[in-house]
């Protein structure tokens, strides 16, 4: 895992334990489902789902102080539109609001987004070291380089062949 500044690490933590307050802060003990205070809220009709974006509203809030693009901070609001239209849903809503988690998925986007935006400057094969590799989650300089291109036409390979003048190839 990268080093992040102290200050983007310290704001992390502080969000990463607010999303697991709203969405993972209590155990139902015969399912094993994990539910938050944005759970416990959403029972109560119309105003339980109000206070719940306010936290939500206050992780996209920090992400945009802590520098995250506005695509990463689109996905984030979308996360959390979602949650709020389909948790406004009577009883339906209530079970959907327990699955989705999108705080939590908020502040985990918001981490990778940093400490991808933190690697930049690194090699190639530094950045590499650090994650999983396949094919399917290269980087993006990788996806590029010729081991990923599609194969070359069979012609390239050949070495250009010049014509006898008795009719026989030879190459030059």
């Amino acid at each position: 895992m990268p080093d992040l500044p102290e200050h983007q690490h310290k704001q992390l933590k502080a969000l990463e334990r607010l999303a697991h307050r709203m969405d993972r802060a209590f155990r139902i003990p015969v399912i094993g489902l994990r539910v938050g205070w944005d759970s416990i809220a959403g029972l109560v009709p119309g105003i339980g789902d109000v206070l719940a974006l306010l936290p939500a509203g206050y992780i996209l809030y920090s992400g945009y102080r802590l520098g995250a693009s506005p695509r990463v901070l689109a996905r984030m609001a979308a996360n959390s539109g979602i949650d709020a239209l389909i948790g406004a849903v009577p009883v339906l809503g209530d079970l959907f609001d327990a699955a989705w988690k999108s705080n939590t998925r908020n502040t985990a986007l918001l981490r990778r987004h940093l400490e991808e935006k933190g690697n930049r400057g690194e090699p190639l094969p530094k950045r590499l070291g650090r994650r999983k590799f396949s094919s399917l989650t290269a980087p993006r300089e990788l996806r590029y380089s010729p081991a990923f291109a599609a194969p070359p036409d069979r012609r390239q390979h050949q070495p250009q062949l010049r014509q006898h003048p008795l009719g026989r190839a030879f190459p030059q």
